[in-house]
């Protein structure tokens, strides 16, 4: 079975497939602190509690923003699983032109998503991740990669406020009962919320407009929830994008798992 493995700047993401079947997933905390001893016990906990064995895994494909943990995990990933690691990289073949000036500069996990954007969706796409960062990834109908757009986080906003105001109360970051708050927290919570969704819709239009016609936009991402529903321009929503586009590059690099 393959291990698939996202590290993002806020959650570490990790998928099981047998073949093209996900059967287990789990969601962590990325700690740029972390040993490789602990991660290895993560590891180890998070199988023996669903009662797999270790040696299931024959592969793992990893896709990183974090360059300074990728040598703990790949030492970690085979130290419990005896496998050599593959990274999303230089020399990954993606089946995918990269249409960027330099292409080793896209994050791994733009690429992935591309990948896995195009096969489900095909193109022209935009894909819209809400992760610590919000980025919107834009792939062709030929199935080119052809760049895209960063923008802060609605998180990191959210911190930004709060960091720099000596009286505004901390909030979750939900949709509001409201447009119009009539208490602080309540317009906190519309300024966030509804200032973050106009940012997506505007940009997404901007977009159509550059690209010359409307074009399909799904979302991924830890907080692409929130959003669907609300949007003018999300379609679809895809929790384990990344996951599925590991799964595909491992075919891709490697073949069956």
């Amino acid at each position: 079975m393959l291990l698939a493995v996202d590290v993002g700047n806020s959650n570490t993401v990790l998928g099981l497939y047998d073949g093209e079947r996900l059967v287990a997933s789990w969601r962590l905390t990325t700690n740029r602190t972390q040993t490789m001893d602990e991660f290895t016990l993560a590891l180890g906990g998070l199988f023996a509690a669903r009662q797999l064995p270790a040696t299931a895994v024959t592969g793992a494909m990893v896709a990183s923003v974090v360059p300074p943990l990728d040598s703990m995990l790949r030492q970690a990933l085979e130290r419990q699983f005896g496998v050599e690691a593959l990274f999303v990289g230089p020399g990954i073949r993606t089946g995918m032109a990269i249409r960027y000036d330099s292409p080793a500069d896209v994050g791994a996990d733009r690429i992935v998503n591309a990948v896995a954007g195009y096969a489900a969706h095909g193109g022209p796409l935009i894909i819209v991740d809400f992760g610590t960062a919000t980025t919107f990834d834009i792939v062709s109908g030929q199935g080119e990669y052809h760049g895209g757009i960063i923008c802060p986080g609605i998180a990191i906003s959210a911190e930004a406020l709060f960091a720099r105001t000596a009286r505004l109360p901390r909030v979750e970051i939900r949709p509001p009962e409201r447009l119009i708050g009539n208490t602080t927290v309540g317009s906190i919570q519309s300024g966030l919320f509804y200032g973050y969704l106009s940012l997506v819709d505007g940009v997404i239009e901007r977009l159509h407009a550059e690209l010359g016609a409307p074009v399909k936009a799904i979302a991924t991402g830890g907080l692409a929830s929130l959003f669907m529903g609300r949007s003018r321009w999300l379609t679809a929503y895809d929790e384990l994008l990344t996951l599925e586009g590991l799964r595909l590059l491992w075919q891709r690099n490697r073949g069956p798992a």
